[in-house]
C-alpha cells in the first residue's frame, strides 16, 4: 500500500471515531410553523403607497415586518410608524404617529398603539393610546381616553368615532371642555358633564 492510501484511511477512521463520541450536539428545534417568521423585514423605510394608481400614503418607520402566513395576515411596525395621508392633489390630509402599529392588509384595518398622535387638515390634534382606522369603511374609532386639541379649546373624553379625515367625530363620554383664553386654559363649568 502506498503511504498516501494509509494516510487517507487513517483520516477516515479518525473522523468516524470522533463523530461516534457519544456526546450529542445541542440543536435548536426546527421551525415548523412558517407563520412565525416574517415574509419580509425591512429597516429604515420611507415609502409611498398607492390605491388604484393614485398615491395616497407615505409611511416612515424604523422596522417593517410582513407576516403573510399569519391568520389574519398583517404588517407590523413595532418600532413606531409615521404615516401621512394625501388627498387627490397630494396635499397632506392628515398625519398619524404611533409607538406601535399593525396593518391587517385583507381587512384594510390599522391598529395604532402607544402614544398615538393624529393631526387633521383643520389643524386639530388628537391624542390617545389606542386607535383603529378602518380604510374599508373609512372610519376611525377608539374606546380609550381621547384628548382633542382645537385652536380654541381642548376636549377630553373616553371613546370616539370619526370619519377618516377626522373632521366629523363623536366623543362618547365627554369628561370636560377647556376653553383657551389668552394662552391659558379656563374651565367653563357649564360645559362639564358628569
Amino acid at each position: 500500500m502506498s503511504s498516501t492510501t494509509i494516510v487517507f484511511h487513517t483520516i477516515v477512521v479518525l473522523l468516524i471515531f470522533s463523530s461516534c463520541s457519544g456526546k450529542q450536539k445541542q440543536l435548536g428545534e426546527a421551525i415548523t410553523e412558517r407563520d412565525s417568521l416574517p415574509m419580509m423585514k425591512t429597516l429604515g423605510v420611507t415609502t409611498l403607497i398607492s390605491d388604484s394608481g393614485v398615491t395616497r400614503y407615505r409611511v416612515k418607520t424604523e422596522e417593517w415586518l410582513i407576516f403573510d402566513k399569519k391568520k389574519p395576515s398583517y404588517w407590523a411596525f413595532e418600532k413606531g410608524v409615521y404615516l401621512e395621508k394625501f388627498d387627490s392633489l397630494l396635499h397632506v390630509d392628515a398625519s398619524i404617529k404611533a409607538d406601535t402599529a399593525y396593518y391587517y392588509d385583507k381587512q384594510k384595518l390599522w391598529k395604532l398603539m402607544g402614544h398615538v398622535v393624529v393631526k387633521n387638515l383643520q389643524g386639530n390634534k388628537f391624542n390617545t393610546e389606542l386607535l383603529y382606522w378602518n380604510q374599508a369603511t373609512e372610519k376611525v374609532y377608539s374606546d380609550k381616553f381621547i384628548r382633542i386639541e382645537q385652536p380654541d379649546k381642548v376636549i377630553l373624553g373616553h371613546g370616539f368615532d370619526s370619519n377618516q379625515q377626522m373632521t366629523i367625530y363623536t366623543i362618547h363620554n365627554i369628561e370636560g371642555v377647556f376653553y383657551m383664553e389668552d394662552n391659558n386654559l379656563e374651565v367653563k363649568k357649564d360645559t362639564l358633564k358628569k
